[in-house]
């Protein structure tokens, strides 16, 4: 299984007929993209850390960044391996000393803490090929900032 170094593209809003719906987009190096659709919050979460905006009260992945650091756990990286069903499964893989252990999530939360963190986000490539998108396939996506200011 060959893993992909990804980064966060953004975070948009997909509106039509019937349903909005938030989507962090990830992108790896060959320009392939991949939509995950999530929650609110966890979308104003992952924006606020992608624009390194400092709040005045901590974010729930605040708290656990904080939590990890004074048990001396360190943040290693994301892994998002896989998708059945249209649900993506991934693992945050932390290191305290010589132990590695990897911790089940969902990649909204998993994306918000890494971005955080500065840990590294890994695809595997499968997920890449049954779930990636083109630009043409996301061209109903507005940026979360400027759907929140309307």
């Amino acid at each position: 299984m060959a893993q992909v170094k990804c980064e966060v593209k953004g975070v948009f809003v997909v509106s039509n007929n019937t349903a909005t719906a938030p989507v962090v987009v990830l992108t790896d190096d060959k320009d392939r993209l991949l939509p995950i659709f999530i929650g609110l919050w966890e979308a104003v979460s992952i924006n606020s850390a992608k624009n390194r905006e400092v709040l005045p009260r901590p974010f729930t992945h605040d708290l656990f960044l904080d939590l990890l650091s004074k048990f001396s756990i360190t943040l290693k990286c994301l892994q998002i391996d896989s998708i059945e069903n249209g649900v993506y499964y991934a693992d945050l893989v932390l290191c305290n000393a010589s132990h590695e252990e990897h911790l089940d999530c969902r990649p909204s939360d998993g994306i918000a803490v890494a971005l955080r963190g500065e840990a590294p986000i890994f695809v595997e490539d499968a997920v890449f090929e049954s779930a990636g998108s083109t630009v043409q396939d996301l061209s109903d996506c507005v940026d979360l900032s400027t759907f929140l200011q309307k």
